[in-house]
């Protein structure tokens, strides 16, 4: 017996879609009143055929890499435009699709059409395609199918990769310039060590000189630049290489994390931001119907750091027993004392003093006494959500401070140094230059 795809209205007006299996379109029409339905369209589904498959295949196209942040954010904001209006949701993805670049996000949308033409659900479809939508994505969406409410969900997840992308785009801001700087800087010393100094070293040759401590410091210093030129990129490379091989295993991952939580400077940015994010994901699920556990284990696996997913694997195992979420998190806020953190702090931050500075903070909680208190009192009250949504806007205003005066202090600090290495090169080339011109005079 054939079966027939329908779009239907109840007498609410709610849209209904559905498949139903019948001898004839007259008889499934029939069929789908005696439900209470109102038909507004029905098709016969035809199995699909060997070319047909061949030729969806034909309209995606070869890509390397994943969707971008940014790009999966404007699409949900016009995901959710298009339901808002009331579009369903096929014709709105199709939309989508159409008006998007060949790309690894139409290619996704392509599937996601398809999937949803034989009769998946719009979150089923999604799933799918991991690499597009994580599992936040989706349980978000199943969450607004479950409760009729997709366009309120859209909405949320589309305010949430909003914010989470300006705030990206604020760190990278204020990071692109010292960077840009540091690296031109750089250059322009390896070429004045390499090309300049060199040639400067024959004149004082000529004249047989005895040179002073500060110029022979500056010609042995030229001398270690030109015959290990490669070390400049090669050492960081290499730090970078062996930072990642020792993260590959759990213990030295968590290490090398809390040393990002708790180093100097930029220690509290970090902090923040993650706190931040999480708590905007936790929230953002909890508004949307997801259920507790399922919502803790996502912002578990969202996080990207391996502290705060041990301190959320804590908190879902303490809410499977029955507790609330404030007093695990009070419990395993405070970090024990890491051995591979220290060995990171006296690496990067200079031997014993940097295992001292360890010593001094390795008790600080990660998460502070109030983030705590205010989600107490949001169980307390059944408002969790907006409790951890202003937990969130706090700490995106405590970023963007911390950043702005982070760039404030980086750029005099830059300027002081990048002076200081100018003056010592000309003070070390002149100091010769002036017993040459002495001795002539003489």
């Amino acid at each position: 017996m054939p079966t027939y795809q329908f779009e239907a209205m109840d007498a609410t007006g709610k849209e209904i879609r559905d498949i139903i299996v019948a001898e004839s379109e007259e008889e499934a029409q029939a069929t789908i009143r005696q439900m209470g339905y109102f038909v507004t369209k029905i098709t016969e589904k035809k199995a699909p055929k060997k070319a047909e498959k061949k030729t969806g295949k034909k309209r995606k196209t070869f890509t390397i890499g994943r969707v971008s942040a940014k790009q999966l954010t404007t699409f949900t904001r016009q995901f959710s435009i298009l339901q808002d209006a009331g579009l369903p949701v096929l014709r709105s993805l199709r939309i989508l699709e159409n008006q998007c670049r060949p790309g690894p996000l139409k290619n996704a949308l392509i599937d996601v059409c398809e999937e949803i033409e034989s009769g998946a659900s719009l979150s089923e479809a999604m799933a799918k395609c991991p690499k597009t939508f994580d599992r936040l994505y989706v349980n978000m969406i199943k969450a607004g199918e479950a409760g009729g409410a997709l366009e309120v969900i859209l909405q949320r997840l589309a305010d949430f990769k909003e914010k989470a992308q300006a705030l990206k785009r604020k760190i990278k801001g204020a990071l692109t310039y010292p960077v840009a700087v540091v690296c031109f800087a750089i250059a322009i010393l390896t070429f004045i060590m390499i090309r300049i100094v060199p040639e400067f070293k024959k004149i004082f040759d000529e004249f047989g000189i005895e040179l002073p401590f500060l110029t022979q410091l500056l010609i042995n210093i030229s001398y270690t630049v030109l015959n290990y030129w490669f070390l400049i990129p090669g050492i960081p490379l290499a730090v970078w290489l062996f930072v990642k091989l020792v993260c590959r295993f759990e213990a030295g991952r968590y290490g090398f994390h809390l040393f990002l939580i708790k180093m100097p400077i930029f220690g509290q940015l970090v902090e923040k931001n993650i706190i931040a994010r999480t708590t905007r994901t936790l929230g953002t699920l909890v508004a949307s119907g997801v259920p507790i556990l399922e919502a803790l284990q996502i912002t578990k696996e969202t996080s990207n750091n391996a502290v705060f997913e041990h301190l959320y694997g804590k908190v879902y195992d303490a809410i499977r027993e029955g507790e609330t979420i404030a007093q695990p998190l009070k419990e395993n806020a405070r970090p024990k004392l890491n051995l591979i953190t220290a060995f990171w702090w006296a690496f990067f931050v200079g031997g014993p003093i940097g295992l001292l500075l360890y010593l001094l903070k390795w008790n600080q909680p990660v998460i502070e006494d109030m983030v705590i208190n205010m989600i107490d009192v949001g169980e307390e009250t059944g408002e969790l959500d907006t409790m951890l949504y202003k937990i969130a806007d706090t700490y995106d205003e405590d970023v963007e401070v911390l950043t702005e005066a982070l760039t404030d202090l980086i750029e005099p600090l830059m300027i002081i140094l990048l002076g200081g290495m100018v003056g010592f090169i000309v003070i070390a080339l002149f100091l010769p230059l002036i017993a040459i011109i002495s001795e002539l005079s003489g």
